[in-house]
């Protein structure tokens, strides 16, 4: 029999057949390639996503219009159920971040670098310098926060100055407010070093300056730390500083920072502990209640918490009625102290090494309470805001954080023997820097930079 003749259509199929072999012999080889790319490189995503997106829907203070229901409750971190610690949850993400809420989620092991060091940035306080005083453990610095179904990008620290030219921003508040500060002076020092304004301080009374002024030439970018524990009008009313009773004007804004409201484009407001102390609270004048610590014939005792409400509402107020305040106004939320065996006065300290799992231990109700005083004065004001043309935000911190009690510097925010923040010797209320509160300014360029 003849060899049978190859027809101009049988050597077609042929090619064709052997085209597409070709092309799934190569798909599975790449598919083979980036399998084990990924696996070696587990963080390659969080890399890898554009942090041109910002939250909105999450960070945003709901519209008094809204229901209850768009206020993020995270009255009760213990519903959910605990979570392993995996870093291969940066791999499952399918939200973008724009859709995501980035403040539910849990802290994940972490190979990258913290953003600075205690020898790389010169702004740490001996009080927060965890590396200088010979924190045990550094573990502190190898976790960061992983949102639920998203990912949280990493700070671009030439962005957010970029987007912050030529504007000004003001941290007002109490020591964790200058905490905050530092975290973000010190993320920004990667790319430039601000020039420390010094002019004549004011004094508070509890010896603290009143104000600080950081200025970044390059940019035209000024931040200011303003000292006002209570947001409000408040006076010693007597000669002991610390623990000495005070008078707080629950409806007056302390007119130190609130005086110069216009002058800023952002302003973050933050505050809560201060309030322990024992107080009188006053309302045009009159005494209208005491918190237990306060002995006062003519009051009668009022929640820390209303207190709390109280302040942040007409600090916001004010910040909503003032001519000339077109920008942004957030309020960071209560971050938990962590003293484990006792108070930060009756031997109580923080030496855990790791961060608790989610759903591992429940919500102190005072944190709750104080959270949700401060979203309902958000809730009161953010009306009034957006007729003036400001916008109020919501830098909520609270569940990240009760998730750290690792972070703080204990015993080690100061030489053997000494003292932290007047009495305190050990400290398990601020952060260690570098420490979880860099989170704080990765929210904050979240929400203000990174859709610019």
């Amino acid at each position: 029999m003849k060899p049978q003749k190859n027809t101009p259509s049988s050597r077609k199929l042929s090619v064709a057949v052997a085209t597409a072999m070709l092309v799934l012999l190569a798909l599975a080889v790449v598919s083979l390639y980036d399998f084990n790319f990924a696996d070696s490189y587990r963080y390659i995503l969080r890399a890898s996503i554009s942090p041109s997106s910002a939250p909105s829907s999450t960070s945003t203070v709901p519209d008094t219009t809204s229901s209850p229901s768009t206020v993020p409750d995270n009255s009760s971190s213990s519903s959910a159920s605990p979570t392993n610690y995996s870093s291969s949850a940066s791999l499952a993400t399918t939200v973008p971040v724009e859709a995501c809420d980035l403040t539910r989620g849990q802290w994940v092991p972490d190979d990258e670098a913290p953003y600075y060091t205690n020898l790389t940035c010169p702004f740490i306080d001996d009080l927060q310098n965890c590396m200088k005083f010979g924190k045990p453990s550094l573990e502190f610095m190898r976790w960061r926060w992983q949102p639920d179904g998203c990912d949280l990008p990493r700070f671009d620290a030439a962005r957010f100055l970029e987007a912050m030219r030529g504007k000004s921003m003001a941290f007002v508040g109490d020591s964790l407010a200058r905490n905050h500060l530092k975290s973000l002076l010190c993320i920004l020092s990667q790319v430039a070093q601000p020039v420390e304004v010094l002019t004549t301080a004011e004094i508070d009374v509890t010896g603290r300056a009143v104000r600080r002024d950081f200025h970044y030439g390059s940019h035209g970018f000024n931040v200011s730390l303003f000292w006002s524990p209570f947001l409000v009008k408040a006076n010693l009313s007597n000669a002991e500083p610390g623990l000495g009773l005070w008078d707080m004007h629950l409806d007056t804004p302390d007119a130190r920072w609130a005086a110069h409201i216009s002058d800023f484009d952002y302003i973050v407001l933050s505050g809560t502990n201060w309030f322990f102390r024992p107080s009188v609270y006053r309302e045009g004048g009159r005494v209208v209640g005491r918190n237990g610590g306060a002995a006062h014939d003519a009051a009668t005792e009022m929640p820390v918490s209303g207190a709390v409400r109280a302040a942040f509402r007409t600090a916001l107020g004010a910040i909503a009625a003032r001519e000339g305040f077109h920008g942004k106004a957030l309020v960071r939320t209560v971050t938990p102290a962590h003293f484990e065996n006792g108070e930060w006065n009756t031997g109580g300290d923080c030496v855990r090494e790791r961060p608790f799992r989610r759903g591992e231990r429940d919500r102190d109700a005072v944190v709750a309470e104080f959270r949700a005083a401060q979203v309902d004065a958000l809730r009161d004001t953010a009306a009034t805001s957006k007729r003036k043309g400001a916008e109020l935000r919501l830098l909520d911190i609270t569940e990240a954080m009760e998730l750290r009690p690792d972070g703080h510097p204990s015993r080690y925010g100061h030489p053997p023997g000494g003292s932290v923040e007047g009495s305190f010797v050990v400290d398990c209320l601020h952060w260690c820097l570098p420490g979880p509160i860099d989170l704080w300014s990765e929210l904050l360029f979240q929400m203000l930079a990174a859709h610019q």
